[in-house]
């Protein structure tokens, strides 16, 4: 049988069977989440930015940074229109910071809510359906005075309520002070980071062996889902495109059968303990027959990359690191096809600050964590992105957190 659109046969060792993952084995077998004693250490330092900043409160709903102060999130609880608060309080200064966390709880969820893996004692606070929930919480919670900060992600008429109720209070988003404790990792998350990561790239290594000319994006998009399975992750999927199909950066396919002339890109994520993976490889099998125009695409992109992660260290901006990517594809005539950011922060969540883009005046931190992802996009012809995340380590340098399983891509044949 021969795939439409090739010259190839289907290959003897396409069957669902051969093409299994399951020689693979669990890259992160020995990770383990993120301990109680973390926990208090970072509920530690919210209760000193909120002491620092005269606030009485930070309040959010279940998801990244409910994650990580309370180790709840939404595959916890899943948010809807009756609001399920977490109220992190910094305890009084004169007795000494002793931060402490109320749950407020639909009462009829009240028994769900008390098995949530609070990692800490809690009280919880009860509202009937017949009532407002936020005035109850208001009078439960009768040290909420001055300003009350809220989670930059929480709903609006979750904020709305909140203010109706404490009207003499003010009700605002999360400072950077506090924002920031989430972007600069431990020592633990980047051990994490590290472990998805290098899973992730193993998983596209070993689909890759397994590719063949004529299949299909789904057929490798299924098979990168099983393989980011096999080594340990949860939550894995890839962005699979081919040919031309690539040169929309986050473009959804149309299942288009692999060309002996054509790339192959995939951008992944998978996730471990809640901590993500992103990476991206451009690759060609053996047997391609990539055009030259095509190949030094390929080439000047790596250069961009390994040019921003040479830049990329503590104190250097954020924009500067973007700009270094930028001028090397803009020396080649590729700027105008270099359409996106260079890159965005990883952690509890794929996209989170800071992001490495033109105009930003961030400054690079010990412990920040971005992905480097240059990309040349000519619609039509080709498409080629490559990406790895890095860590800022305690020397202020930058570090792949693919380095542990190889780093980069070495050329489009060897990801």
């Amino acid at each position: 049988m021969r795939w439409k659109g090739t010259n190839e046969q289907w290959p003897p060792h396409a069957s669902g069977l051969a093409l299994s993952s399951a020689d693979l084995p669990n890259h992160c077998a020995n990770a383990s989440p993120i301990d109680q004693l973390e926990f208090s250490h970072r509920q530690g330092e919210l209760a000193k930015a909120l002491e620092f900043s005269g606030a009485s409160a930070y309040i959010a709903e279940p998801g990244a940074n409910s994650l990580f102060f309370t180790n709840v999130s939404q595959s916890n609880w899943k948010l809807s229109e009756r609001p399920l608060l977490l109220v992190v309080t910094p305890g009084n200064r004169e007795k000494g910071l002793d931060p402490s966390i109320t749950v407020l709880t639909p009462r009829f969820e009240a028994t769900r809510a008390k098995l949530l893996p609070i990692p800490a004692s809690a009280v919880y606070i009860e509202w009937p359906e017949e009532a407002n929930p936020y005035e109850i919480m208001a009078a439960s919670l009768p040290d909420l005075h001055g300003i009350i900060y809220v989670d930059n992600n929480i709903r609006k008429f979750i904020v709305d309520g909140l203010q109706a109720a404490l009207p003499n209070q003010k009700v605002v988003s999360a400072p950077a002070e506090i924002t920031q404790l989430r972007e600069r990792k431990s020592a633990t998350e980047i051990g994490l980071l590290k472990c998805a990561n290098e899973a992730t790239l193993l998983a596209i290594r070993s689909v890759h062996q397994k590719m063949f000319i004529g299949m299909r994006e789904s057929q490798a998009r299924d098979m990168m889902t099983d393989a980011l399975s096999a080594v340990g992750l949860q939550n894995g999927g890839c962005l699979t495109l081919f040919g031309e199909n690539a040169a929309l950066p986050h473009g959804s396919g149309t299942d288009r059968a692999l060309g002996i002339a054509d790339f192959a890109l995939f951008d992944c994520t998978a996730s471990l303990y809640g901590y993500y993976s992103d990476v991206t490889r451009t690759v060609a099998l053996p047997g391609s027959q990539i055009p030259y125009s095509h190949q030094q695409v390929w080439s000047r992109v790596q250069l961009a990359q390994r040019s921003a992660a040479h830049t990329a260290h503590q104190g250097v901006l954020t924009s500067q690191v973007d700009a270094a990517a930028r001028a090397i594809l803009r020396s080649w005539g590729y700027g105008a096809y270099f359409t996106h950011r260079l890159g965005h922060g990883i952690g509890l969540e794929v996209h989170e600050q800071p992001y490495l883009r033109g105009g930003s005046s961030d400054i690079i931190q010990i412990g920040h964590t971005f992905s480097n992802e240059p990309g040349v996009y000519i619609e039509g012809q080709v498409g080629v992105r490559l990406e790895d995340c890095f860590y800022i380590d305690q020397h202020g340098k930058s570090v792949y957190l693919t380095q542990g399983a190889g780093g980069p891509s070495k050329s489009y044949l060897d990801p």
